[in-house]
């Protein structure tokens, strides 16, 4: 079984190729973390100290409205990036909260420790830069689909681009993110 660096390394040189030194000095820079499932990784209205990695499980970053209404952002799991980004960059309050569907293991690497992996080696600014493209990509193509698509649609579109996640997913969950009840969803 790997270990949790390892898995971190080979995604990275899914996008470029690191020698020996240059895997050392990245995995310096990350740190291990667990969560329980409902534990909140970033809370609204804290720093955002930390940029993770999913190593296993399942998270959702949501946004509470005015009223107490809870709006799902996206879901993260295996191999995927996620915090409250604009927080994180902007070292800002978080504004978004995310949140543990699952028993979830994270690398977690601070604000400081990006920017001196970026300045110190260029393949890891490549590599954050077409990390944060697919993510822009991907975020584009769900406005666009609250835009253009009914709820069928919705819900198809989300099958093709994301079948791991169907079955990890509570209805419930599923439906706030397609915007829909849970009824509508069943239908």
């Amino acid at each position: 079984m790997k270990d949790s660096f390892d898995i971190l390394i080979d995604h990275i040189e899914k996008i470029v190729p690191l020698s020996s030194e240059e895997k050392e000095f990245i995995i310096r820079h990350f740190h291990l973390k667990r969560y329980k499932k409902h534990q909140y990784i970033v809370n609204e209205g804290e720093r955002t100290k930390y940029h993770y990695f999913i190593l296993s499980g399942l998270t959702k970053l949501v946004y509470l409205d005015q009223n107490g209404k809870e709006h799902i952002v996206s879901f993260a799991m295996e191999d995927w990036w996620e915090s409250d980004f604009y927080a994180f960059y902007t070292k800002t309050l978080a504004t978004l909260s995310l949140i543990c569907l699952e028993d979830t293991t994270v690398l977690a690497l601070s604000h400081d420790d990006y920017i001196k992996l970026c300045n110190e080696n260029p393949k890891m600014l490549k590599f954050f830069l077409e990390k944060a493209n697919y993510g822009f990509l991907g975020m584009q193509r769900r406005i666009l689909s609250f835009l253009t698509l009914n709820t069928s649609q919705r819900y198809e579109h989300f099958l093709k681009q994301y079948p791991k996640l169907l079955n990890r997913l509570p209805k419930s969950q599923l439906a706030a993110y397609l915007g829909v009840s849970r009824e509508s969803l069943s239908r």
